[in-house]
């Protein structure tokens, strides 16, 4: 007999409507900012601060992929926040190979690239565990109100 594990996020009865627990807009607000931060490093990076090629460098296409979550974000998609958390690793990355590779300014960008993605990771972090903990209470709490009622109805 094959065991099963409960699902840890059950899907809401219809018109069931999850209240907005505390910090999860100060976390949504926290990601935007620190995506758009990495948005504006990269370009100014590559561009103007410390390209690798005088003039600019086409390295500022990098960014683009932080552009495509940005909607998600604003309107509090989970999925956005899940793949989100991910894909900010590949910047962290760079930003670590650059920190030991580069000198002067672009060691500098390097280290603060590193940083706002740290703060966008943490910042995604809280705002899934914060919705799925108010998910979970608001479910059960449900679940509770449903018991109650049918042990008042027999």
């Amino acid at each position: 007999m094959k065991k099963t594990r409960p699902d840890p996020m059950p899907d809401a009865p219809p018109g069931t409507v999850l209240p907005t627990p505390a910090g999860v807009d100060s976390a949504r607000r926290a990601a935007v900012a620190c995506t758009l931060a990495l948005i504006a490093l990269g370009l100014a990076w590559e561009l103007w601060l410390a390209p690798l090629r005088p003039g600019g460098s086409w390295w500022a296409i990098k960014v683009l992929p932080l552009c495509l979550p940005l909607p998600g974000l604003l309107k509090n998609r989970m999925y956005t926040y899940r793949a989100l958390s991910l894909l900010v690793w590949l910047y962290a990355t760079e930003g670590l190979v650059r920190v030991g590779s580069d000198r002067d300014l672009s060691q500098a960008l390097a280290g603060l690239e590193v940083l706002l993605c740290v703060g966008l990771f943490v910042a995604c972090t809280l705002h899934i565990r914060l919705r799925l903990k108010a998910a979970r209470a608001a479910l059960a709490a449900a679940a509770d109100a449903g018991a109650s009622a049918a042990a008042s109805k027999s």
